[in-house]
Formats: C-alpha cells, structure tokens, sequence
C-alpha cells in the first residue's frame, strides 16, 4: 500500500529557531525554578552512578576511556548554551549510553561466545548526508538476509535483560522518542524521518564511546569537535564491532548493511576493524546536498538551544564536509587496488532505482523477481516527501554558493572524471 505524501506540510530553513509555544513556556519556567535546583546535571560521576543504579551493575569495561565522556561533557557545559529541555534530553542520553556499557559487559562475561563470531561481511552506504543515503538503506533493509540496525536498537543496543526478551519494552521506549521529537519539532520528518522501528544510522553504536560527529550534529561544541577531529578513534571503532557483534547474536542475518556518513572521515579504520567490506558511495551535486544538510542541523540544534547561530553552523559544516570527502578520497585513492567501492548518484537511485540496486547485486548473486518486488513494495511505502517538503536556501545561514565549492574542489574533480569514465 502506497502512503499518501503529506505535500502540505512545508519545512523552510529560515524558520529553524520556531518552536511550539509550549515548549517555549516549559523552558522559560524551568530555568526560572533554577535556583531551587531543578537544572539537570552533568556532572561525570553523577551520570556514572545514575547509570549503575539503574542497572544494578557496576563494570564499564577496561576499554572505557574517561578522556572523550570529559572532553564531551566540558564543551557542552561550557559551550553548547543549552536550554533546560536540552540539559534533561542529554543528561537522560548520557545516563543511557553508560547504561549500553554497563549491560553490554555483562552480557559479554556472562555470554563470551559473543566476541567470539565473526562479523558479518559489511556493506557500508557512505556518503554525504542527503545523497540518497536514508532511501538507500531501506531499500537494502527490504532483503532479509541484510541485517540493519534499527532505531529502537540504536537507542537501546542491549537487552534490558540477560537474553532477548524485553524486545517490546525497547520498542516502547523508541515508540515514546518518536513521539517525543514529533511534539519538540513538528514537521523535522520533513527533513529527516526518525521512525521508531526503521533502518537507523550506526554512528548512533560508536555514541556509546563517546566519539562521534553525532554532538556537533546536535549541539554548538567546537572544542569537543576540534579534539575529536584529531584524535585516533580506533578504539571506537573497535568497540563499535563489538556492539555489531552483540546484536548480530541477537538477531542474526548473512551480511550488515551500515550506514552513516561519520564513516567518510575514517574508511581506513572500517577496513581495519570490518574485515570483509564493501562501500556504497553515494553522490549529489555539493551546493544541494550540503544546504539540506545544514538545515537539518539548525533544526536539530534548537531542540537543545535557544541560542542557534545559523551562520557558525553553516561555516563549520561547509568546511567539515569537505574535509570528509578528502579523507575519503585519500583511502580510496591510495587504495585502488581493493576495488571496494561502488558509486551511485542520486539521480538515478531517485529515477532508476531498480537498476542501482541490480548493479550491487550484480556480484552477489543478482537479484531474483521477488526480492525486486519487496523493493519496489518498500519504496512505494517510503515516497519522497512522505512527511512533507523541505525547502532550504543557503542565504538563510549568510553564505553562498562559492564557499561550497572552495572546500569541495578535490571531490568535484574526482565526481567528473568519474562520470567521463563511467
């Protein structure tokens, strides 16, 4: 059955710092009762303890770094500018990530055949954020022998309990948080649907190390982003196999397919830490899809701040992009002789999509009538602007057309020569 779009529903970038009136009273009433203590905390220790008093437990893991959570934690009190609706939502994160921890090393002692799987082969859909990764990735979902991770699986990685059950409860908790974003920011679906049961990106595994792009993504930490740029992140990604091994034992599958454009900036460690791996790399015309993307940021940021500088978002993100694309194009470029990545642009996975999907199975057995019927199904039931139109223009954030294509020389070179090639 094929859902009706909601055409109606318009979501402009100059309108990111409206917020409903109730949210606006809630926060002007919850900083006044400040000084009877009301404000949330986010206080190292604190977290730590509320996580283990929620869990019973006591072990983060011998890979747990103190240094990241720190780093984290001053920037966005020192920072970020957050609004008291936007303290309680990142105190009640971090008390969950450390609760992921927390679960997860009790599973491990208590289930060592867990680190002892191999990880499933990894397709990896890379690529800057609004190529046609999110569509992408729900169609591959359609295959059941791809094993995706799902959002309430991202908010709650481990079982609440010592073997699968308390998958409902999960369910329930997710089912909450889309309602929860849908009543903070009426009409974000328009820009980027969080669905409580759908494909979820996997950099939301690598939050529970506490180093990933998802904090500069969501709220003004620049020194946070600037130690994190330049820091190794190996152990990361370490523990993120770790977490994908956990939820293979949980629900098993023949091969992941992962998605998250933080993985342009570090191919070299997925090919380290992966094993066998191949990349989706997916393409868009720069000064279209990085405008979407910094809307989308600006809205995401005022679900924590009143305080949204459209202009620093748009500047730090103009340049960060194009430092992910050359980090991408460095591995690549020097490693040709993997054969590891497979183009799409995004105008034939919106027009063509069958025919993208074909070329990646081409190599993988190709693709039967009816696993091409499940995909045509799931992409009926996930039509562009199904929750509305997002309309976005770069002079909304004071910067143009030329400072996108100053940071993104190297990648349009690339995109050319390969579109001559191909």
């Amino acid at each position: 059955m094929t859902m009706a779009r909601n055409n109606n529903v318009i979501i402009k970038s100059s309108h990111y710092g409206h917020k409903p009136w109730w949210f606006r009273l809630l926060n002007k009433a919850w900083r006044t009762s400040y000084p009877l203590g009301t404000k949330s905390g986010l206080d190292k220790d604190s977290l730590i303890r509320a996580a283990r008093k929620a869990t019973g437990l006591q072990n983060l893991g011998r890979d747990f770094r103190d240094e990241p959570l720190d780093r984290l934690l001053y920037s966005i009190k020192e920072e970020a500018k957050l609004h008291p609706i936007g303290y309680f939502i990142s105190r009640e994160r971090m008390i969950n990530l450390l609760s992921i921890r927390l679960r997860a090393e009790e599973l491990f002692r208590r289930h060592p055949e867990i680190l002892e799987q191999k990880l499933y082969p990894v397709w990896m859909i890379l690529g800057l954020q609004r190529t046609g990764t999110t569509k992408l990735h729900r169609l591959l979902s359609a295959d059941e022998k791809n094993r995706v991770l799902l959002s309430w699986e991202a908010i709650n990685t481990v079982p609440l309990k010592d073997h699968t059950a308390g998958t409902d409860k999960r369910i329930a908790i997710a089912r909450t948080s889309e309602r929860a974003l849908r009543l903070m920011a009426p009409g974000f679906f328009a820009i980027h649907p969080v669905e409580h049961n759908a494909p979820e990106e996997d950099i939301l595994l690598l939050d529970a190390t506490f180093m990933s792009t998802t904090p500069e993504a969501t709220m003004h930490v620049p020194s946070y982003a600037e130690w994190l740029e330049k820091t190794d992140q190996s152990d990361a990604y370490a523990y993120m196999v770790k977490l994908l091994k956990l939820l293979q034992w949980q629900r098993p599958g023949r091969r992941w397919i992962l998605k998250s454009p933080h993985h342009l900036e570090f191919p070299d460690l997925v090919n380290k830490h992966f094993g066998e791996v191949r990349f989706l790399w997916t393409h868009r015309e720069v000064t279209e899809c990085i405008p979407s993307f910094i809307s989308m940021v600006a809205h995401s940021r005022v679900i924590f701040s009143n305080e949204v500088d459209g202009h620093d978002v748009a500047t730090h993100w103009i340049r960060k992009t194009g430092y992910m694309l050359q980090k991408g194009l460095e591995y690549r470029l020097k490693n040709p002789e993997r054969n590891q990545f497979t183009d799409i642009f995004y105008e034939d996975l919106k027009d063509q999509s069958s025919k993208v999907l074909k070329d990646i199975y081409h190599n993988n057995g190709g693709i039967t009538p009816e696993l091409l019927a499940r995909f045509s199904r799931t992409e009926q039931e996930n039509p562009m602007g199904k929750y509305g139109i997002h309309d976005y223009k770069l002079e909304d954030f004071r910067v143009t057309r030329e400072d996108i294509l100053e940071h993104t020389k190297m990648y349009r070179e690339f995109i050319e020569k390969l579109k001559i090639l191909g």
